[in-house]
């Protein structure tokens, strides 16, 4: 159960506390015993992460700000602090407890609370009742006192609702959650959240003539659906919709270019594009940003069975451009350049697709950074960098020449959907350009997405990964776009 957020006017002398601190002057509100502070001190001198004192009626949490460090980086170690001491407070089995700061710059209340909520998330709702550990739980209310606004609480409150949801989808497995059950639970999202939810199923797709999306399709039993997501409330600051598009491969095998060894453990969460894009436009809907965004999402499962389609096979995508099949096992690049060309219909002002798309982007920058190419304006990406290292979800660019597109080349259709082995993810990067009318931008998450251990709060096979970062990145547009009207 996540706890709920209530700002406090006061604090009484029986709440347990986490206060953050920004040098090591205890305040005097905390009304510590004379041993409680010199035991504090001497643990800040010794320059100790996080101090606990368990008291006769409360417990008590001092962090301790880190310095000589730039902000947003401050800002990352105290969520880090968060999960660290995660289960320090679920052993104490608090009901509620109160997060204050003194001295700590602005924010650090909201950080260190989104830092606990990502870090307490589980995923058990599989498990019998014999197996969950009923005896501690985390605090059913967060408590928070000092200078923090409202609206920021409900920020925070529907971003980490959002996460929640996400990692939810992304950790359900394919025999509970195929391509028509991922459209259902994002249609329940959007009615709740105030986002219209369009499910185009197999028969308008056939019509539409989606040939990447149908032939990834064509070995599975289950149909696949193409989904509409459009937040479109009636003061938009931009005059022209930004289009997310999500990869949402419920199971990808690798078709008959199927995956050995244990790469194919995990590929439930192959539809984590698919999931954010969901929960970014929960987020932006639920906070009332007024921006005109527009979610587009294929899905399927990929599967060799039936009639399966091969390597050699040439299709027809939905912008008429034929390609080549060169490997099966390259399909999240086929149904995501039918939504890229179909976006084009609402002449966005920029396209941005999310995607667990190469193991490339992955070898290449591991699980620290989401590989980003571009051929936007520059303005997009900066801004892109400033909110990833805000929320410390960090971008980082591969480069879309020319002349990578030569890799791509076919001598029997308009191109291959693989280039080869070597630069994996820009060739990927460079297929989608192609169908892409609109400028582009296009987030490999397969790095960041699904680590095989905690990072942290981004919690293992499924962390929801650039949900934060473009959820902000939208949210900051649209105030840039209000102080210039």
């Amino acid at each position: 159960m996540k706890p709920e957020i209530q700002k406090i006017s006061q604090i009484s002398s029986h709440q347990s506390i986490v206060c953050i601190m920004g040098d090591d002057q205890i305040p005097e509100r905390l009304n510590l015993t004379k041993q409680e502070h010199d035991f504090a001190k001497n643990q800040f001198q010794a320059k100790e992460e996080f101090i606990f004192i368990n008291s006769y009626n409360r417990c008590l949490y001092l962090i301790r700000l880190k310095e000589g460090k730039e902000q947003y980086k401050i800002r990352e170690e105290l969520r880090r602090t968060s999960y660290n001491i995660r289960k320090l407070i679920k052993e104490n089995n608090h009901s509620e407890l109160v997060v204050t700061s003194e001295k700590a710059y602005k924010g650090a209340i909201e950080d260190f609370i989104e830092g606990l909520m990502l870090s307490i998330y589980s995923f058990d709702k599989y498990k019998t009742q014999e197996g969950k550990d009923d005896k501690k739980s985390f605090p059913s209310k967060f408590l928070v006192q000092g200078d923090i606004e409202i609206a920021e609480i409900k920020w925070i409150t529907d971003l980490t609702d959002a996460v929640y949801f996400t990692r939810d989808l992304i950790k359900e497995p394919v025999n509970r959650l195929n391509a028509t059950a991922l459209a259902e639970e994002i249609k329940k999202k959007g009615d709740s959240a105030g986002f219209k939810v369009e499910i185009l199923t197999k028969g308008k797709i056939e019509a539409l003539k989606m040939g990447g999306l149908l032939a990834v399709n064509k070995g599975s039993i289950d149909p696949p659906v193409f989904c509409i997501l459009e937040w479109h409330p009636e003061k938009c600051v931009n005059e022209k919709p930004i289009v997310l598009v999500g990869k949402g491969v419920v199971y990808d095998t690798g078709g008959l270019n199927l995956k050995t060894g244990d790469f194919m453990a995990g590929m439930n969460g192959d539809m984590a594009g698919a999931a954010i894009v969901a929960g970014v436009l929960y987020t932006i809907a639920k906070a009332g940003v007024p921006l005109h965004i527009i979610g587009l999402i294929p899905s399927t499962d990929n599967r060799p069975g039936g009639n399966a389609y091969t390597q050699g096979d040439i299709i027809t995508m939905y912008n008429k451009m034929t390609v080549e099949i060169g490997n099966t096992d390259a399909e999240g690049r086929l149904i995501l350049a039918d939504a890229i060309s179909y976006a084009s219909k609402y002449s966005p002002e920029l396209i941005i697709d999310i995607a667990t798309l190469t193991g490339s982007a992955a070898m290449t920058f591991g699980d620290q950074a989401i590989a980003v190419m571009t051929n936007a304006d520059r303005k997009y990406f900066n801004l892109l960098v400033e909110c990833g290292n805000d929320v410390y979800e960090r971008i980082a660019e591969l480069p879309l020449w020319e002349e990578y597109g030569e890799l791509l080349k076919s001598d029997v259709a308009d191109l291959k959907n693989v280039g080869g082995r070597e630069a994996g993810a820009i060739t990927a990067g460079k297929f989608l350009e192609r169908f892409a009318a609109f400028p582009l931008i296009h987030m490999d998450i397969a790095g960041t997405e699904m680590p095989k251990k905690d990072n942290f709060y981004r919690i293992k096979n499924g962390t929801a990964s650039c949900l934060r970062l473009l959820s902000t990145f939208l949210r900051r547009i649209a105030a840039d776009y209000s102080e210039k009207k």
